[in-house]
């Protein structure tokens, strides 16, 4: 893997070289950068995909970069922790049970809850490199919708009134980028889509 010849450099050529790592199963997102011209996770590029000769490698673009291959994470964590990601109720917590959901309801959570916050699809975006102050982008959207369309959560009109929005929300405009480069196979613009499509059928 890519991560793997990183790792190579860092250790036997230059100790200087910086660079995110954690868990090198893909899971936790830390080794996002660009290589070879796509967002992606270093520790699941391999090599062999990668184009003969010398291959690219560069911090998630547009971002700020603190050094190397690190980028500054600061604002885009500040935007996810502005949805609220947590499940928002108003009802007792049951006495001697967990907040239950039907298997349907859980179904729908599929898609999104693997979202790993890596920001590849939100820095392969090109309304949040223009809107990237305003605008949510893919990423955060999709842990947005997460939270709407879980059934236990009892905050979904609220969550709907922050992200009726010029900026926040409707500076998608279904490029597509997001769902060609997540690491995971998710894809955000069918979340963003689904948002707006609720916040229209709530004006009925």
């Amino acid at each position: 893997m890519v991560l793997d010849a990183l790792l190579k450099i860092k250790n036997e050529i230059d100790s200087t070289l910086t660079l995110r790592r954690s868990c090198r199963e893909g899971i936790c997102g830390s080794c996002a950068m660009n290589i070879d011209g796509t967002n992606t996770l270093a520790c699941l590029k391999s090599i062999s995909d990668c184009s003969r000769g010398d291959v690219k490698i560069y911090p998630l673009p547009h971002m700020p970069v603190v050094k190397d291959l690190v980028p500054d994470l600061t604002h885009f964590y500040a935007q996810f922790a502005s949805i609220k990601p947590w499940l928002r109720t108003q009802s007792p917590i049951p006495a001697d049970k967990e907040r239950l959901q039907s298997p349907e309801d859980r179904k729908k959570l599929d898609g999104l809850y693997e979202c790993i916050l890596c920001a590849c699809c939100s820095t392969s975006c090109p309304s949040y490199w223009w809107n990237g102050d305003r605008y949510l982008g893919p990423a955060i959207l999709l842990q947005a919708y997460r939270w709407i369309v879980d059934s236990r959560d009892e905050d979904t009109g609220m969550r709907l009134d922050d992200l009726e929005d010029p900026f926040k929300l409707y500076r998608c405009h279904t490029i597509m980028n997001c769902a060609r480069t997540c690491p995971k196979g998710l894809n955000p613009a069918k979340a963003i889509a689904e948002i707006k499509k609720l916040i229209i059928e709530r004006r009925a």
